[in-house]
């Protein structure tokens, strides 16, 4: 399998290209305004693209679909809930959905919480395309634009992906990869739920609210995430710079 990834200096947001071999068939994951090395990787290995594949609608990942859709001509997927959001998509998917490209077979997982559309891509059983939902070390917050809740985060993460064998490389949205065994050990929410650590009882501020702040970690672009619950809203996940300490 052939992977390559570009990510933006600004938003950290990765776009993917993903294909069987050069001079085969790909897809394209997302599109994050710096794809021409993915353009060039394509002509260079004669890359027949087949997809063009959005995990969820926010403007990080989808702003070179227009593009794409200009230079290969392939359709735009997109889950139904995210059809609703953004424009040109071609045909829509739903989870459990099986894509082939050339050799390369591609399932879809409904992994909302962070949007109430966002899809991980599982290609070949061995690499996980999560976007924005687990990353290294972290996971997807939970009061962006179409969120939905922490339960559902929650599940996409520990029912979902957690599932998957150890050895599955996660590809994720913003930053670096890591792998599924990786995060079961050592990414912090992932062990608060597994019960290997405790949960906080610090109080916070988020926006003014008062808050319990359950946990503070490191997040991607080496600020912080946290989890907070509130007396009345429950439990959400948020960037660390909309919490008071």
């Amino acid at each position: 399998m052939l992977i390559q990834r570009t990510e933006h200096p600004s938003w950290l947001s990765n776009a993917y290209l993903v294909a069987d071999r050069p001079g085969g068939h790909g897809v394209l994951i997302d599109g994050n305004g710096v794809v021409q090395p993915l353009v060039d990787r394509i002509a260079a290995d004669d890359i027949t693209i087949t997809h063009i594949l959005n995990t969820h609608h926010h403007a990080d990942h989808v702003v070179d679909n227009v593009r794409y859709a200009s230079l290969y001509g392939a359709p735009l997927l997109a889950h139904p809930l995210t059809a609703r959001e953004i424009p040109g998509v071609d045909e829509t998917i739903e989870d459990g959905a099986e894509l082939t490209s050339g050799e390369l077979q591609i399932r879809a997982m409904h992994t909302p919480g962070h949007a109430a559309g966002h899809l991980a891509f599982l290609v070949d059983g061995t690499d996980v395309f999560t976007a924005d939902v687990l990353f290294k070390g972290t996971v997807g917050g939970t009061r962006a634009p179409g969120h939905t809740t922490f339960e559902d985060l929650k599940r996409s993460v520990m029912d979902r992906l957690m599932t998957l064998p150890p050895d599955t490389v996660v590809h994720p949205g913003h930053r670096e990869p890591t792998t599924i065994g990786v995060e079961w050990e050592d990414n912090p929410f992932v062990r608060v739920w597994r019960g290997l650590d405790p949960e906080g009882t610090d109080t916070c501020r988020v926006r003014g609210e008062e808050a319990t702040l359950v946990l503070w970690a490191p997040d991607y672009d080496g600020g912080h995430k946290a989890w907070v619950r509130f007396p009345v809203a429950g439990d959400d996940i948020v960037g660390g710079s909309q919490v008071e300490r």
